[in-house]
């Protein structure tokens, strides 16, 4: 049942109004399409904004959403890198000290190790507060996905003699005694 009925049986209207209401509408039908005018929906357009604002709003949480799912998965490998390739720190006797956020910590470790921290060879990392060795190829892998975790790498030291030595050329003696 149209609604133009119920209200005439709600008695709310008269048929004469009924009909002169569809009579309106049939003209106007007739213009429009005799001049090709395109009726506008205002209601329409606007339901239609909505659905594009919401799917924006969709969209930028998704991006947001994956953007956050990607950092996790770069953390969880630089964490499964660190702890893969931890270096173990030998029978302690010496210690060595570094600076993390301005704070001094140190750490026990051989000397063998101690020569490879200070050459470079070694790096500390960090996860959490836990300090681990990795290797010089691993720190770099840790430094291109997440630097933050890189506490200590020391630049590769050179065992070369300096060319600009004023005493290059003079031999030391053997049995000098001091």
């Amino acid at each position: 049942m149209s609604l133009q009925d119920q209200l005439l049986k709600a008695g709310l209207t008269t048929k004469d109004k009924v009909t002169k209401a569809n009579s309106e509408k049939r003209k106007k039908a007739k213009i429009n399409r005799k001049h090709k005018v395109e009726v506008t929906d205002q209601d329409k357009q606007a339901a239609e904004q909505l659905l594009a604002e919401k799917a924006q709003k969709d969209r930028e949480l998704n991006q947001q959403k994956n953007a956050q799912l990607e950092q996790k998965a770069l953390m969880a490998q630089v964490k499964q890198l660190i702890e893969s390739n931890q270096q173990d720190l030998g029978k302690p006797i010496v210690t060595f000290q570094f600076s993390d956020n301005g704070a001094i910590k140190q750490i026990e470790v051989s000397n063998l190790i101690h020569k490879h921290i200070g050459n470079g060879l070694l790096g500390i990392t960090r996860i959490n507060t836990q300090y681990y060795l990795v290797p010089k190829a691993i720190i770099e892998k840790i430094r291109q996905r997440a630097p933050e975790f890189i506490i200590l790498i020391n630049e590769q030291q050179q065992d070369t003699e300096e060319d600009d030595d004023p005493y290059a050329d003079y031999q030391i003696p053997d049995d000098l005694m001091w």
